[in-house]
């Protein structure tokens, strides 16, 4: 909580305001306007002390004034929620405490160092809280001086407590850090083919890291909330000051979506079982189930294999039936010339995908033109539907890359001794294969989302999975 953000005079916005005396008894309701004239009048200023809705109660007074009492008066409700072990105590003491400018503020050296030892004995033993409890350490230990509690045996005992929290410190934070690389290490090398490769490997990177920032952030209270635990929990749902168990709190959750490489589109899709509503850049169609796909167009009030033209006899609500359709281009910064001169800018990466996509038995297959080389000695590939793509009724094929898998032409195998730098490489193109998720008829991703991920993963002859009896001995 931050003191000193009240609203004084035009701040406040309300037209009525009701006005309370230096006791806090209410002297009736004022147009604002009025109450902000009779502050002014005595060289003060119309302060918000309560808000509502309605008719805010104000008082007159100096900012300062206000805070410092406004100060005093949290500060005693942090100590009783200390005293009766309340979980929010520790979140909402080390916010104030950062917030605040307590000298400012007029607090007693003895009232911030009561509640800079409080919020001390209540954080989480844990090593990585260990630099908050140094530093609110040595804030009490400045303080100290100033206080009626001095005494030197006291002062020795907290600076005990540094050198001992420190010392912790650093003895978890040199087991935490990486051990270093030999001077002669060379990063591995993953080269990458695109139609569109600024857009693949610049922008979409750049828009999933800012996808899952808006997706997954901790918001400052809940960050506090974390360096923070309680033996006598009592059940408060509904306490935001408490809630911490947030999946962007966790390391390895947020890992797996920001240390991978990110395969998005930019433009919507539309994946569904219905004709109805399909996207306006262009559809397909297909019947697609397990172990058989074909792709079908539409003339004449009837469905036709697209390959032979030929009518086929099945009806439009038959359950196999799979239309995927694209919206124009949304990325603003994506730049992509098409072939076809007719077909206008905003459309025609969108089309050149819709073309290349076909079905894989039940699974929608859309090609990208994203290939990838690699050294398979020591790398290989694991490609899977991003983590969160189930939340869009969708479920993404995964695979594992070992070496080059193709079911190309044999020039698209020629090619990989081309270049200089093909040789030795294998390498592989990276679809993107989308069903349906259980009882789902449709799926919509906007664009920019993250649809597929690529992580690197050591190839299986370079590690071995061992007992740890085994290792010891």
């Amino acid at each position: 909580m931050q003191i000193d953000t009240l609203l004084i005079n035009e701040q406040i916005v309300a037209k009525e305001v009701n006005l309370l005396d230096s006791e806090e008894k209410s002297l009736g309701s004022f147009p604002t306007a009025e109450a902000i004239s009779m502050a002014r009048e005595q060289n003060l200023d119309l302060i918000q002390i309560i808000p509502s809705e309605e008719r805010p109660f104000c008082q007159i007074g100096t900012p300062e004034q206000f805070a410092a009492k406004a100060a005093r008066t949290y500060l005693n409700y942090l100590l009783t929620l200390n005293i009766r072990s309340e979980e929010a105590f520790g979140p909402l003491a080390l916010s104030f405490i950062r917030e605040n400018d307590f000298d400012k503020l007029k607090l007693l050296p003895e009232e911030q160092f009561n509640l800079l030892m409080a919020t001390v004995q209540v954080l989480t033993a844990e090593p990585k809280r260990f630099s908050i409890k140094v530093d609110l350490l040595k804030r009490t230990l400045s303080l100290l001086n100033r206080t009626r509690y001095h005494s030197p045996e006291l002062g020795r005992q907290i600076q005990y407590d540094i050198n001992k929290t420190e010392a912790e410190l650093k003895i978890y934070n040199e087991a935490m850090k990486p051990p270093s690389r030999p001077a002669n290490f060379e990063k591995q090398q993953l080269i990458v083919q695109s139609d569109i490769p600024e857009y693949i490997l610049n922008i979409a990177q750049k828009r999933a890291a800012e996808y899952y920032k808006n997706k997954f952030e901790v918001s400052k209270k809940g960050k506090s909330a974390q360096h923070f635990s309680s033996e006598s929990r009592k059940f408060e749902p509904d306490d935001k000051d408490v809630h911490k168990e947030f999946p962007g709190a966790c390391a390895p959750f947020m890992n797996v979506r920001t240390n991978a490489f990110h395969i998005m589109l930019p433009f919507d899709i539309k994946i569904s079982r219905k004709p109805e509503e399909q996207l306006d850049g262009g559809a397909r169609i297909y019947y697609s189930k397990m172990g058989y796909s074909l792709p079908l167009g539409y003339e004449k009030d009837k469905l036709i294999n697209f390959n032979s033209g030929e009518v086929v006899d099945i009806t439009m609500d038959d359950p196999n039936l799979l239309f995927f359709s694209v919206s124009r281009v949304k990325e603003s910064e994506l730049k992509y010339q098409g072939s076809d001169p007719s077909i206008p800018p905003q459309y025609a990466y969108p089309q050149a995908v819709l073309q290349r996509t076909n079905c894989l038995g039940p699974y929608l297959q859309v090609v990208t033109n994203f290939k990838v080389w690699f050294d398979s000695s020591t790398v290989s590939l694991l490609i899977q539907g991003s983590p969160d793509l189930y939340e869009y009724g969708l479920q993404g094929g995964s695979g594992l890359m070992t070496r080059s898998h193709a079911s190309d032409k044999v020039e698209a195998y020629a090619e990989n001794t081309r270049e200089p730098w093909q040789e030795g490489l294998s390498f592989n193109f990276v679809n993107l294969h989308l069903l349906l998720s259980p009882g789902q008829d449709s799926a919509f991703v906007p664009y920019n989302t993250p649809i597929f991920t690529i992580y690197p993963t050591l190839n299986q002859q370079n590690y071995k999975i061992e007992d740890y009896r085994k290792a010891s001995r």
